[in-house]
């Protein structure tokens, strides 16, 4: 464990330091041979007491909480939302999070799991010279209590912007005038954080704007960082993929690694790329509700048909996610629930070894086929045996249902019924009854 909580009567300072042999290559942005002129003195606004100020320093005049809502040591963190090259889904998708909500956790009602204070690009209050204070005081390790990062987007790799130019800036440097930008903010801030989590396929493995032919050299946080980085705590990069991804896997990675930060539970289990286990090591297809039509050989012709969406293009039987059982909000929603096919937008491979999107995966010619003949011959055997299962017992000697909604049909006869007694005592036999 690689932090220093010291108590100062009730108050907590957090001791911040980078993991031990880790450094973290940080690239500072300049622009050569320009003179940015005279730079107007900005004011920062630095009175706690003004609803404007940072964050950091507006914080520490909250009331505290109760003590049957705050248990463990810490009282409050800070969570740090950067973004690089995104189309802000991310956020969108975590505002609709539902266990636990955001607004609970900014609101410290979460038992076990401390306040958190946000600082967001939209969502803050404060703006400019205010907003960018909060992570002056993060990346110096002046903060009253631990930060975590949470990067949505891809990394650009700032290199190959020019001499000139940048793609992602995120405020000034007030002395000088120079652009920042967003990579070299993680750069600064990451050495300190509890923890990093990369939110998306964008800042997990690339994504899209990491797609064949990009120019922006785009990346994952985990390949900037590098395998060996540790955060404070010992954390290697946290992912949570998906474009976007649940809104609830965000939020509740994010209590995981919280309640292990305040001393209340284990690490949760990751996997070998560094997602939560819980969420990610079963597929798309194991949990499908269209599942069974492709055990049965039973494929859909167009969107819109019930049965399974392999050959419309879905890959969900190779496709680590948990969207068929979990849904995009609060157990609603998911891309095979309402009748979209799975395009693997949660894999490190995506979008490029997935195109064509929307074209049957090679792999399903053997696949589809081999269900077609098997799954056929299934398919008739349980239906012979669900019509057995579909009758009464006292119905067995009578040809015609008792039923005014079943006028055209009859009892199985001859060969069927024939079967349906052989089977019922092959299926009694063990009870030692006729």
């Amino acid at each position: 464990m690689r932090i220093a909580l010291r108590g100062y009567g009730d108050e907590l300072v957090w001791g911040v330091r980078a993991a031990e042999g880790i450094v973290v290559t940080q690239y500072t942005k300049t622009i050569p041979d320009i003179e940015h002129g005279q730079i107007e003195p900005k004011s920062t606004v630095m009175d706690p007491a003004d609803p404007f100020a940072p964050i950091a320093l507006r914080s520490g005049l909250r009331p505290k909480r109760t003590g049957i809502v705050s248990e463990g040591p810490m009282e409050k963190a800070y969570l740090f939302w950067i973004v690089g090259a995104s189309c802000d889904g991310c956020t969108i998708a975590i505002s609709g999070a539902t266990h636990p909500k955001v607004e609970d956790l900014l609101n410290g009602r979460v038992p076990g799991l401390p306040r958190i204070e946000l600082i967001h690009t939209v969502l803050s209050v404060e703006s400019g010279a205010e907003w960018i204070e909060n992570l002056r005081l993060a990346a110096e390790g002046k903060l009253d209590a631990p930060y975590m990062i949470a990067w949505e987007g891809s990394i650009m790799d700032e290199t190959l912007s020019g001499d000139y130019g940048y793609f992602m800036g995120l405020g000034e440097d007030p002395d000088t005038g120079r652009q920042i930008t967003s990579l070299e903010w993680l750069d600064r801030m990451a050495p300190g954080a509890a923890a990093v989590v990369a939110v998306g396929t964008c800042a997990t493995w690339g994504g899209i704007p990491a797609a064949h032919g990009n120019p922006t050299g785009a990346m994952g946080v985990m390949d900037h960082l590098g395998k060996d980085f540790r955060s404070t705590l010992g954390l290697p990069v946290i992912n949570v993929p998906g474009c976007s991804p649940i809104g609830d896997n965000i939020t509740e990675t994010v209590s995981a690694a919280l309640l292990f930060l305040n001393g209340l539970a284990p690490l949760p289990e990751f996997d070998e790329l560094g997602r939560p286990a819980w969420l990610f090591t079963e597929t798309v297809h194991r949990h499908c509700p269209r599942a069974g039509y492709y055990e049965e050989g039973v494929f859909a012709h167009g969107y819109g048909d019930k049965e399974c969406l392999v050959e419309l293009g879905c890959w969900g039987p190779i496709v680590q996610c948990n969207i068929a059982e979990r849904g995009m909000i609060d157990g609603h929603g998911g891309c095979m629930n309402m009748g979209g096919v799975c395009i693997g937008c949660t894999m490190p491979g995506f979008p490029d070894k997935f195109s064509p999107i929307y074209e049957r995966p090679p792999g399903a010619l053997l696949s589809t086929n081999q269900n077609r003949l098997l799954g056929g011959f299934i398919r008739r055997m349980r239906r012979l045996s669900q019509t057995g299962k579909m009758q009464s017992p006292r119905w067995d000697d009578t040809r015609d249902l008792p039923s005014g909604w079943a006028r055209y049909k009859t009892q199985p006869v001859g060969a069927e019924r024939l079967v349906h007694k052989l089977y019922s005592r092959k299926q009694h036999s063990h009870e030692g009854g006729n």
